[in-house]
């Protein structure tokens, strides 16, 4: 029977699999990446309330009333990234357009932040 297991381990037993340090490795890189997008994913909610609130402050037609229609829209979404006086309003034809840009800053750890640029205008 020890000639056998001895034979078995020569000729090719070789294990297969992950080894501690490489479960280890990728527990890391998984919670790394939860982590990450538990802080992203609240920002890309906030644009997409953002994008709504544009789309419905369009339908204004003085400047005024624009950055009005979006500070209302605003406080009922919570918006806090951009207020009406941020948005550019522009006509184009008979059409207003109103565009925003703007930057969240995700901090990831102590030194390191993640810089998210958002850009959009009304449809």
């Amino acid at each position: 029977m020890r000639n056998m297991l001895q034979q078995h381990r020569r000729v090719g037993g070789r294990q297969t699999g992950l080894s501690f340090f490489g479960v280890l490795i990728v527990g890391v890189v998984v919670v790394f990446c939860f982590v990450v997008g538990a802080k992203v994913v609240p920002t890309v909610l906030e644009y997409q309330a953002i994008r709504k609130a544009v789309d419905r402050a369009a339908a204004g037609t003085t400047v005024a009333e624009v950055r009005s229609l979006f500070d209302r829209s605003a406080a009922v979404d919570d918006i806090t990234s951009i207020k009406g006086t941020d948005l550019n309003i522009s006509k184009e034809g008979d059409k207003v357009v109103v565009a925003f840009a703007y930057n969240r800053e995700v901090e990831l750890f102590a030194p390191a932040y993640l810089l998210i640029k958002y850009t959009g205008r009304s449809r």
